[in-house]
């Protein structure tokens, strides 16, 4: 029999090949030339590549036998995840390959921002020697503000105490106890800014993180303020980053990340007080060899039809036909789930009615993970290491499975308990035929409508004009809803108005709607 092929698209370490062994044909082309690339990936079970190769549908068409495409790395921004889904290839990557270094860079960047590194050496580079301009602050007993207490948070936070500094962080998916646990005391952001002498942030870049630190926040913090960003570009707004470090509203900043990259022109440059990397989080040796060895591991596995543990878009294993379609509802039900709670649930009860409990539906309880956490860590959530990220923060899971279901033929709820006693629920069902995605119930609200890729919860007292009062803020805003429901306890109780919309609902938008309608809460779901 043939060997399988391997396609090694760019330039990975050696460590890469031998991880692969013996058993595979390896080939090698150069991922950036499309002219190269499209031909060359026509015949082979699977890609190896990095940031340059796009892996994209025209790509995906012309690789006929592929099978796993794997990306030397963390993101995947040159990977079209859902067309490879479509097309039934695996996607893997490297989720925790540069942790180390991504934390050591933070430090790094906090440690010449604190000590004028970087302008100190253009100075002395320039025949100057200015002791005292540039004398700078210990990090000693200082407290330090860590937003995001993911997997990288988590390693900075251990480097930091060992510089006898106090860590504080902010972190609403992290558990008290846990944070306890590592010697972090968990704040609100409010406490974070007023108590930290230095802040390092390590957030994924969502919809709600886009712009998290700006000018209100850089306000409430000392003067004497050290920022870093070595996670993501956007989460701080650089335009108020720039006007608080030109006006001495906080002390300096370490920048490795951009909202727009490459960056090479941001006024921030222009600062002493700024020193800046051009994304160098994950560029050491020891990074990259990592990766390459650990992609090498997930491509033998997927060629051998065993689980995958970085897989991020196909679980391994034999899935019943019958639970498969349930799969991409639980996850949407996950995401839907964290963006009701707002915050780390203490316990998650997975429950699974209806004739699929005749299956294994293990999976289903891995899904639902997976989406309870993809849009509130750093990391790549897989089926893998989402119960891993569950036990990190502190939350305890329970499948419940019963073949009893009353009114669907199948049924599956993520039903959750908050800190202070609240329950979150969300169930959903797939009907017809075609097995279309519904969410039946929101928090125990009955609802009927599909979960498309931009949704809204308004719970609010029911009064008349309520729901035209929110058409009217929508379409002012230029939202079109494509389906609405009004779900309500009784007359003049509580009501829960359910929103399917062709487009994302600003934090502007939604404050507005909030105020105008007196509501309860107002959740906004972004599913893309």
């Amino acid at each position: 029999m043939s060997k399988p092929v391997v396609l090694i698209a760019e330039e990975l370490s050696p460590a890469t090949v031998e991880a692969l062994g013996p058993d595979f044909e390896i080939r090698n082309c150069n991922g950036a030339d499309r002219a190269e690339l499209i031909p060359a990936i026509s015949d082979v079970d699977a890609i190896l590549v990095r940031s340059a190769t796009k892996v994209d549908e025209e790509a995906l068409a012309a690789a006929k036998k592929l099978k796993v495409i794997a990306r030397a790395g963390v993101g995947l921004d040159n990977v079209d995840v859902k067309a490879a889904t479509q097309a039934g290839v695996m996607v893997v990557n490297a989720p925790t390959s540069n942790i180390v270094s991504a934390a050591e860079l933070a430090v790094a960047l906090m440690l010449a921002a604190a000590r004028h590194v970087s302008p100190a050496h253009a100075a002395l580079r320039n025949g100057e020697w200015k002791r005292s301009k540039y004398t700078g602050i210990e990090l000693y007993e200082k407290t330090v503000g860590i937003v995001g207490l993911g997997r990288i948070g988590v390693l900075v936070a251990q480097r930091l105490s060992a510089f006898g500094m106090k860590v504080i962080a902010y972190d609403p998916y992290v558990q008290a106890g846990r944070a306890a646990q590592m010697g972090v005391r968990l704040v609100d952001l409010d406490t974070l800014l007023a108590e930290a002498d230095f802040m390092s942030v390590h957030l994924p870049k969502t919809p709600e993180t886009v712009g998290l630190i700006g000018t209100e926040e850089l306000a409430k913090a000392k003067s004497s303020l050290v920022l870093v960003n070595a996670a993501r570009g956007g989460i701080v707004d650089e335009a108020a980053l720039y006007d608080a470090l030109k006006t001495g509203r906080i002390a300096a900043a370490g920048l490795d990340v951009f909202a727009k990259e490459p960056c090479t022109d941001s006024p921030l440059f222009e600062l002493e007080n700024v020193v800046a990397t051009p994304h160098l989080g994950a560029s050491t040796d020891e990074a990259q060899e990592k990766a390459g060895i650990a992609v090498a591991k997930s491509v033998r596995l997927a060629l051998s039809g065993e689980l995958v543990p970085d897989a991020v878009n196909v679980q391994g294993g034999v899935i019943a036909e019958d639970v498969r379609p349930g799969i991409p509802l639980t996850e949407k039900l996950g995401r839907v789930f964290t963006a009701l709670a707002g915050e780390a649930a203490q316990q998650i009860d997975v429950e699974v009615r209806g004739e699929i409990t005749e299956y294994d539906v293990k999976v289903l309880e891995l899904a639902a993970l997976k989406g309870v956490f993809t849009d509130i860590v750093e990391d790549q959530v897989s089926y893998v290491n989402a119960p891993l990220l569950a036990a990190e923060r502190g939350t305890a899971v329970r499948l419940v499975s019963e073949q009893e279901s009353p009114d669907h033929r199948n049924l599956i709820t993520i039903r959750g308990t908050l800190a202070d006693g609240t329950q979150v629920s969300v169930s959903g069902t797939l009907v017809g035929l075609a097995q279309k995605e519904r969410l039946v119930e929101v928090n125990g609200f009955d609802v009927d409508i599909e979960p498309t890729e931009h949704l809204a919860f308004l719970r609010y007292e029911d009064k008349p004009g309520m729901v035209g009062t929110v058409g009217g803020i929508l379409g002012g805003a230029q939202v079109n809803i494509a389906g609405m429901q009004v779900a309500r306890v009784g007359k003049g109780g509580q009501a829960l108005v359910a929103l399917s919309v062709d487009s994302s609902i600003s934090p502007e938008v939604l404050a507005e709607i909030e105020q105008a309608i007196n509501a309860e809460s107002v959740r906004a779901v972004d599913l893309t």
